[in-house]
């Protein structure tokens, strides 16, 4: 794909809206200047921010009062945002084909429910799921379902297991990525029927675009096992938020320590080199961006309390999965490793 990738940002989206999604949205302009973006929200807010950015000043600004709130119900978003607010309008622009993504740090559930309904899922998907990028010692893995759904069955997993191979092998550029269950231990008899069923499915799939590893546990996910690890929203999104926890008390632990004793600062400036890679690294920002799989288009969730940076995280995974043609890819696996129906190719957002 040799042309601009178009984006369409929720502006109002998040706890703090357009004082951070537009600014997110220059950074992440000046690294990909191959972008242009469609802003959608109160123009009155959005007019004053976007005229302070070298890159937005002349982006296409779509108007409306109307903002879904991070405290609304999905039932209660649909209702009162449904093709007037901010949200919706930033993902009806995907179904038009008049964008090639949204990205919207707001409400979660609504966001899901709002893409549901108006791009639909692709052929043979029962229940979407949200993808996030996972740092590990090894690398950067995905994980799905961090938060779409609550509880999953077998066929559920297992299309879960072939949408994140697909994205792996975009994203990660592997020819055959390496898949594992999470469980609560890799014996075969360990977990609910659910779970070992789905093992059982992949083990017998015997998957041409993927390898299946088995079951692996929660702390397989931070030691990278696995290129993609397959879970319940449930699970999922409680190993989402941990993880992050953690990587914030170690960081206040570190700061701590190093000012504590004249030597500990003294040693600091010896190895303040290291610390700013350990930082980096450790970066909730970095990974922020949780990716809407098995919808007939592309919407990226941000975190709603994401700084600029962390806003420009999101745009960037966006950016990336747009160019590696994503959608096309998860729909061929499905149709390969599960007998789906391909999907006509004018219902593909390119």
């Amino acid at each position: 794909m040799s042309r601009t990738v178009r984006i369409a940002i929720d502006v109002m989206g998040g706890d703090n809206g357009a004082p951070v999604t537009i600014p997110g949205a220059e950074i992440a302009a000046l690294r990909r200047p191959d972008t242009e973006y469609i802003l959608f929200g109160d123009e009155k807010l959005i007019a004053p921010v976007a005229a302070k950015q070298a890159r937005l000043k002349n982006a296409q600004i779509v108007h409306t009062d109307v903002a879904v709130r991070m405290d609304d119900k999905p039932s209660q978003a649909l209702r009162k945002g449904r093709k007037v607010s901010s949200m919706w309008l930033a993902i009806e622009a995907v179904k038009k084909g008049e964008a090639d993504i949204a990205i919207s740090a707001g409400n979660t559930g609504a966001l899901m429910a709002m893409s549901l309904f108006c791009l639909k899922p692709l052929a043979g998907i029962d229940r979407p799921a949200i993808a996030a990028i996972w740092p590990s010692i090894r690398g950067e893995s995905i994980v799905l379902d961090v938060g779409a759904s609550i509880g999953a069955d077998a066929k559920q997993l297992v299309d879960n297991a072939v949408m994140g191979a697909a994205m792996a092998r975009v994203v990660f550029d592997l020819t055959r990525p390496t898949v594992g269950l999470l469980n609560v231990g890799v014996e075969e008899m360990k977990g609910v029927e659910a779970v070992r069923e789905a093992g059982q499915i992949l083990r017998e799939m015997n998957p041409a675009n993927f390898e299946y590893r088995g079951f692996v546990e929660g702390d397989d996910i931070s030691k990278g096992t696995v290129d993609v690890i397959v879970t319940e929203g449930f699970a999922g999104n409680i190993a989402l938020k941990t993880a992050e926890g953690t990587a914030r008390q170690i960081g206040e632990y570190l700061r701590s320590a190093m000012g504590r004793t004249l030597s500990a600062k003294i040693g600091y400036l010896f190895a303040r080199g290291a610390f700013r890679v350990l930082r980096e690294k450790m970066d909730p920002r970095r990974a922020n961006g949780g990716l809407f799989l098995g919808l007939n288009g592309l919407v990226v969730k941000s975190h709603g309390g994401t700084d600029a940076e962390g806003f420009a995280s999101a745009i960037e995974i966006g950016y990336d999965v747009v160019r590696h043609n994503l959608l096309k890819g998860i729909a061929e696996g499905l149709r390969r490793e599960t007998g789906t129906a391909p999907v006509p190719a004018e219902e593909l957002q390119q």
